[in-house]
């Protein structure tokens, strides 16, 4: 039998819909990364304490998202998404009006981790809604989502500047997450192909197959790299090079829009290549991105290769979730909180790396020779599996991964 089209086998505005809800809520997770610069002129950081405060929005992405991930196949991911993005206003009116703290800036980083778990909702909508063939480019699109890293790194500290304040930054935030909300609500609609409710049990079964810790491995290197990098970016070429914040922030967003537009172009080509060919190739050239930003060469040079790095990591997201639905399909919403989580878990250790490193020798190039091998690393591991997966995986309802996935 013919296949559809991409565009004729699923359904469009609930694709617009969740590519709206990740966009605007990974732009609202990720606003303490370029404001931390502006922050500190009132509440003055070491490089430890910068680091922390770039990092807990991930860590509370990171556990939210197993949370999300459960009310995904629970009560679906449309209703999901309405109660995240309700939910994330409150750390963005609180930032915005009662922050007098260090500590309390800590405790809505933390907050702020309720639109990264977005992912666990967003991903699964879309989803669920295209055939097996198509899976790369629809989660593609739906995770290109991560575009709102831009919106942040490019217009944050300028309306900060503009405004003399830091705090109206998080009442703009709320103009946005509440006209998507809208938008998703009237528009949004969940597949008639949702999984009946699972026994929590059943969830917990899930982790007993080593799949879905070597999905998390991989996730926390191309994910957590993408992600930690766009937090800890600005502080980087602040302290390493002397930018300003306004600067600092827009050579960050050089290097986010590499990871953030490659993520539908990774899985568009593992989609037609295979997705363990196509993360081979990435882990590859990110390893070697990021061992050569170790040597801190010119300001020019380094963003040159972060920008390539991004790429790599950006496309390496989608190759990830090419792979995820074949072997998952009907767990997918709580195996994408439990892989996401393990994303945010690795975007929450890398600004830790850079800048606990940096704290106690005084240069970036140890932390970024680790980041290297850790990438390496994945690549090796892709090279150990490879061979089971391409015999086991046929099995478990996917396409042969050594083949294109849109193969007859």
């Amino acid at each position: 039998m013919e296949n559809k089209g991409f565009w004729q086998s699923g359904h469009k505005p609930s694709l617009f819909s969740a590519f709206l809800y990740f966009d605007v809520s990974f732009m609202i997770w990720v606003l303490m990364g370029p404001l931390v610069i502006v922050i500190m002129n009132d509440y003055p950081m070491d490089a430890a304490q910068k680091a922390n405060l770039v990092a807990l929005p991930i860590l509370g992405g990171s556990v939210l998202r197993l949370v999300l991930g459960f009310l995904t196949d629970y009560i679906g991911p449309k209703r999901t998404g309405q109660i995240g993005m309700i939910i994330t206003m409150v750390p963005l009116i609180w930032a915005w009006q009662f922050v007098n703290s260090l500590t309390e800036l800590y405790y809505v980083g933390l907050l702020l981790g309720m639109a990264g778990a977005s992912f666990a909702a967003a991903l699964p909508l879309a989803s669920r809604w295209y055939p097996p063939q198509y899976q790369g480019l629809a989660m593609g699109i739906a995770g290109a989502g991560n575009s709102g890293t831009v919106l942040t790194t490019l217009f944050a500290n300028r309306i900060a500047q503009h405004f003399g304040s830091w705090e109206i930054v998080f009442a703009f935030a709320l103009i946005p997450i509440a006209i998507v909300f809208i938008v998703f609500s009237i528009f949004a609609k969940d597949s008639p192909n949702q999984p009946a409710p699972k026994k929590l049990g059943d969830y917990a079964a899930i982790l007993k197959y080593r799949d879905t810790w070597l999905f998390c491995i991989l996730y926390s290197v191309t994910f957590g790299g993408f992600v930690g990098m766009s937090n800890y970016l600005t502080i980087f070429f602040n302290t390493q090079y002397g930018l300003s914040a306004v600067k600092a922030a827009d050579f960050t967003t050089i290097c986010v829009i590499a990871g953030s537009f490659f993520r539908p172009v990774g899985g568009w080509l593992a989609d037609k290549i295979g997705g363990i060919r196509m993360l081979m190739l990435l882990y590859a050239g990110a390893g070697i991105m990021l061992a050569s930003v170790s040597s801190i060469p010119p300001l020019s040079v380094v963003t040159v290769l972060l920008f390539i790095g991004m790429m790599c990591l950006g496309a390496g997201n989608g190759s990830v979730f090419q792979l995820v639905p074949q072997r998952f399909q009907n767990e997918i919403g709580i195996v994408t909180g439990i892989v996401g989580a393990a994303g945010g878990l690795g975007g929450y250790f890398l600004p830790k790396i850079l800048g606990n490193l940096y704290q106690s020798t005084g240069s970036y190039t140890p932390g970024f020779l680790i980041l290297s091998g850790i990438a390496l690393g994945c690549m090796v591991l892709m090279f150990i599996v490879q061979g089971q997966w391409k015999k086991t995986f046929v099995g478990h309802g996917g396409k042969a991964l050594e083949q294109p996935s849109a193969a007859s």
